[in-house]
């Protein structure tokens, strides 16, 4: 009889627990629909709102571009190199600036302009928010921080395909017309789609995810130190949820 009742109780933890969690995941996708459809709405872009997104924009993307994209940039050398001398001894450098795009490009970058974007937003965000407004405070943020993701990604992916053609070529155009149509049968039509909207889905996570969290917990009366990690999970959550399914629609 014992045993049947904990077994009761364990079903009905587990049930609450599901419940809670695809209530909080609702509240997260209800939210991050609000969010964009404001985002989208040109109301949202009047004069004094447009003040506060710059000033948002500045902060998350501006400030960090320079230092960011040198570090990616020095990161993508150290790569690059180890990459094309390892196919070089292994009499496969036809296929080095290939790998370099399709792994640096395609997928490194992309998450770690998001990764990057997470450890510094997450810093900021606490539950003072469920006092501000929707329309002068939270929808910017979120604005500002999804272009953050966009900036970094595409700025990083530039510096390093330059980078990886002044590793092979060095500053000779001589390879140019090779490098470019190489370049192009990489970001064939499908892979370049696939590429633009994995990175908007990454920037949409960033961006919605911990600022819902932070909400719900506020909500919830919940403190700051239990709200930033079960953010944190959700998104890495979503993160990996979105990276599996770029390469199983890439691979498979």
């Amino acid at each position: 009889m014992r045993q049947r009742f904990l077994s009761f109780a364990g079903l009905n933890t587990l049930g609450n627990a599901c419940v809670r969690s695809v209530t909080s995941w609702w509240g997260v996708i209800h939210f991050g629909a609000v969010t964009l459809v404001m985002a989208l709405s040109p109301s949202t872009y009047d004069r004094e709102n447009r003040t506060v997104i710059a000033k948002n924009i500045y902060t998350s993307t501006w400030q960090v571009l320079l230092w960011f994209t040198s570090l990616c940039a020095l990161i993508s050398l150290v790569l690059v190199r180890i990459i094309v001398v390892t196919a070089l001894s292994y009499g496969l450098s036809q296929y080095a600036l290939e790998v370099v795009v399709r792994v640096l490009v395609l997928e490194l970058i992309p998450l770690g302009a998001a990764l990057f974007v997470v450890l510094r937003s997450n810093m900021e965000i606490s539950p003072t928010l469920i006092g501000s407004s929707m329309r002068t405070d939270i929808v910017p943020r979120v604005i500002a921080i999804a272009f953050s993701v966009v900036t970094l990604a595409a700025v990083s992916s530039l510096v390093t395909l330059v980078m990886a053609y002044a590793v092979v070529y060095g500053f000779s155009p001589w390879g140019f017309a090779e490098y470019t149509r190489m370049v192009g049968r990489v970001f064939d039509p499908g892979v370049a789609v696939a590429f633009v909207l994995k990175t908007a889905l990454f920037s949409l996570a960033v961006a919605v995810i911990p600022i819902a969290s932070a909400l719900q917990a506020s909500h919830e009366a919940i403190g700051e130190l239990s709200s930033v990690p079960r953010g944190t999970v959700r998104l890495f959550l979503a993160l990996v949820l979105i990276e599996g399914a770029s390469l199983a629609i890439k691979f498979i």
